[in-house]
C-alpha cells in the first residue's frame, strides 16, 4: 500500500481536529507498525491490547502534536513508552508466579514462532523493530521507511544485517 505523504498529512490534521474517520484511517495505516514495535518488547499475547491503548493515548494527545511530519515518530515513541509502562505496572501489580504463567496463554502451535521472536529480541536494538515489521507485520522496506522515518537505505541495511544475524542464531539452535 503506497500512500502519499500529503494524504497522510491531511488525515493527521483531520484527526487532530476531531475527525474520527480520519483517525480510524490512521489506525488502519499504522496499527501494524505499532504492533511490531510492541511485539519486540512485550509478550505476544499482550501486544494487541497495547496497540489499542497506544491509539487511545494518541487520540487524546493528537491536538498537542506540533507538525504532521512528527506523527510517525511520535506514534512510535508512544508505543515504546507504553511497552516500558507495561513492565513497570506489571512489576507493581502482578505477583511473580502469575507473571511467569503468561507463557501458558500461547497456542501450542505458535511455540516455534515465539522462539524465533525471542531470537529477534536478542538482536541489537537497531535490527529488532525493522525485522519484526518486515517478517511479522509484512511491511515492505519502503513502507517501513515511510512509517518509521528511517531512510530506505537504513531499512535495507538493518534488514540485511539483522537477517544475517538471525540466520546465524537459527543455525545455532538447530
Amino acid at each position: 500500500m503506497s500512500v502519499e505523504p500529503a494524504e497522510d498529512d491531511a488525515l493527521i490534521r483531520g484527526a487532530a481536529g476531531g475527525n474520527r474517520a480520519a483517525f480510524g484511517e490512521l489506525y488502519v495505516r499504522y496499527a501494524r507498525m505499532v504492533h511490531g514495535i510492541l511485539l519486540v518488547r512485550v509478550p505476544p499475547g499482550d501486544a494487541e491490547d497495547l496497540v489499542q491503548e497506544v491509539f487511545l493515548s494518541a487520540m487524546r494527545q493528537l491536538r498537542s502534536l506540533r507538525t504532521t511530519a512528527a506523527f510517525r515518530g511520535w506514534l512510535g515513541a508512544i508505543a515504546r513508552n507504553r511497552a516500558i509502562d507495561y513492565f513497570r505496572n506489571r512489576k507493581q501489580n502482578e505477583p511473580l508466579d502469575q507473571a511467569e504463567g503468561h507463557a501458558g496463554r500461547i497456542h501450542p502451535g505458535a511455540v516455534e514462532a515465539c522462539q524465533v521472536l525471542d531470537l529477534i529480541r536478542s538482536l541489537p536494538e537497531a535490527y529488532r523493530e525493522t525485522l519484526v515489521l518486515r517478517l511479522v507485520e509484512g511491511l515492505t522496506g519502503p513502507e517501513i521507511a515511510r512509517q518509521t522515518g528511517l531512510t530506505p537505505e537504513s531499512v535495507r541495511v538493518n534488514l540485511c544485517r539483522g537477517m544475517k544475524m538471525l540466520r546465524t542464531l537459527l543455525g545455532e539452535n538447530q
